[in-house]
């Protein structure tokens, strides 16, 4: 028995070798792997319905019996194989235990997808001897490809989490691997029993060992597609904000008609507030929620619907610098100051005219853009970080219903207004007038300066030019 870890698991995907790998680590004394024990459709390996006296029905009910049965009824290290479909709540359980040993099996996605495609063609999954072997040659489909890629990139993403958030590790194999003897007994040193292998498993055999133009029709389509396919995520934004929570205490719910406003800080956050009120006769909307009080309000109120509002990032930017150039607040005083002495951002004073305005509002973006890239010691307010960022905190609680935008906000509250059967009042006017308006020192080159701040923004709402 280990004394490093108490079972193991081993994570891969279909068509990746965990099959081979399976059978290797069962010929190591002290090791046995039980299949796919989590296999949502049977228990361990094909039409098995029951293992150590677990019934599929009861491993629904309580999964982690089966996890203890099986240790307990194992001479040695108990293990199974895990992919992406399998069980969550064990997938949880085990990346939370340290005790639990983490192999991780990957293999070239086309490799896989292709071989994943030849197995459904012929109906064979394994092969113990060439003379059973059944070929086919399949149709390579890029849609099909790209939603493989992208599922084996998820599963790995969050197994990469789970390891870094809990601060273990795990032994990583690639496909490859598998074939090296020497691989395969390092692998067994590292689960801690004295076990080692002597000569690779031969009740398996590899089933399409030719190449890939012998076995896709279409091979030089399928070489097309995966030129226009961004292996590397080239096309991302990056993003180096910190992550934000869902500011349940901001939301605003009216006081009678079941409507709940999920701010993003910088927006029209008081005209809204000012609609909901004349909504319900000018009662306060309420606020100050914990997410268990809003959870007993949802209750309360059968048939609710939830909102928020995304500005033009443009308008939502100039806002912000407009609020830290006017406010008597102490916060805001002392971070005019910093962004003096450490950025060389000088904010006019009332009267220095549109030039100094639109100077200075353009030095604002250039911090803003090191800012939200982690390149200042200045803790990013939520008034400009980005709407993207604010919309996934506020998620993490629950998604809105319902993402307005401020540019058709009258229009949009009137609609949501008649989903709750509700007479929509008029929008209240804009809030305090601005020291120079934006469309008075809006140009190309502002465009240009916040396109490179709120990339992200431009992207995932689909912003054109401002104006």
């Amino acid at each position: 028995m280990s004394d490093k870890f108490d079972y193991f698991v081993l994570l891969a995907e279909m068509r990746t070798g965990s099959n081979y790998l399976e059978a290797n680590l069962n010929a190591v004394p002290g090791l046995t792997c039980h299949g796919e024990a989590f296999n949502p459709h049977f228990i361990g390996h094909h039409k098995l319905h029951e293992l150590f006296g677990v019934t599929l029905a009861q491993r629904e009910a309580e999964p982690l019996r089966l996890l203890a049965a099986m240790r307990e009824n194992t001479a040695g290290l108990a293990g199974f194989r895990f992919f992406h479909d399998h069980d969550p709540r064990v997938l949880a359980h085990v990346m939370a235990d340290p005790r639990c040993a983490k192999i991780i099996l990957t293999r070239n996605p086309l490799d896989s997808y292709v071989s994943l495609k030849i197995a459904g063609e012929t109906g064979q999954w394994k092969l113990t001897d060439m003379k059973h072997q059944k070929s086919a040659r399949i149709r390579f489909d890029a849609a099909e490809f790209e939603a493989h890629l992208d599922r084996l990139h998820r599963f790995q993403l969050e197994l990469l989490h789970g390891l870094q958030t809990s601060g273990q590790s795990a032994f990583y194999l690639a496909y490859e691997d598998i074939n090296d003897l020497e691989v395969l007994n390092g692998l067994a040193g590292w689960l801690g029993g004295a076990g080692r292998l002597e000569a690779l498993s031969g009740k398996l055999k590899k089933q399409n060992p030719a190449p890939l133009s012998e076995k896709v029709v279409n091979y030089d389509e399928m070489i097309g597609a995966l030129a226009r396919i961004d292996r590397f995520d080239l096309t991302r934004t990056p993003n180096f904000e910190p992550r934000r929570g869902p500011s349940v205490p901001d939301y605003l719910a009216a006081a009678e008609a079941p409507l709940l406003f999920m701010p993003i800080p910088g927006g029209p956050v008081a005209r809204v507030a000012g609609w909901l009120s004349a909504l319900d006769g000018g009662a306060v909307p309420e606020r100050g929620f914990t997410q268990k009080a809003l959870r007993q309000w949802k209750r309360r109120h059968p048939g609710h619907r939830s909102f928020t509002v995304v500005s033009h990032p443009v308008a939502r930017a100039h806002a912000a610098y407009c609020e830290l150039a006017t406010s008597e607040a102490g916060a805001l005083r002392d971070l005019r100051g910093t962004l003096r002495r450490a950025y060389g951002v000088i904010l006019p004073a009332a009267g220095d005219g549109t030039a100094a305005h639109r100077a200075a509002f353009l030095a604002f973006l250039e911090f803003l853009k090191g800012n939200l890239g982690g390149q200042t010691s200045i803790r990013t307010r939520a008034a400009w970080a980005t709407q993207s960022a604010v919309l996934q905190g506020l998620s993490q609680f629950h998604p809105p219903d319902m993402v307005m935008r401020a540019e058709r906000l009258g229009e949009e509250l009137s609609l949501i207004a008649g989903l709750v059967g509700c007479a929509p009042p008029p929008l209240p006017a804009a809030e305090a007038v601005q020291p120079v308006a934006l469309d008075a020192i809006y140009d190309a080159g502002i465009e240009e300066a916040a396109r490179a701040v709120y990339q992200r923004d431009y992207m995932a709402f689909g912003y054109r030019a401002w104006g």
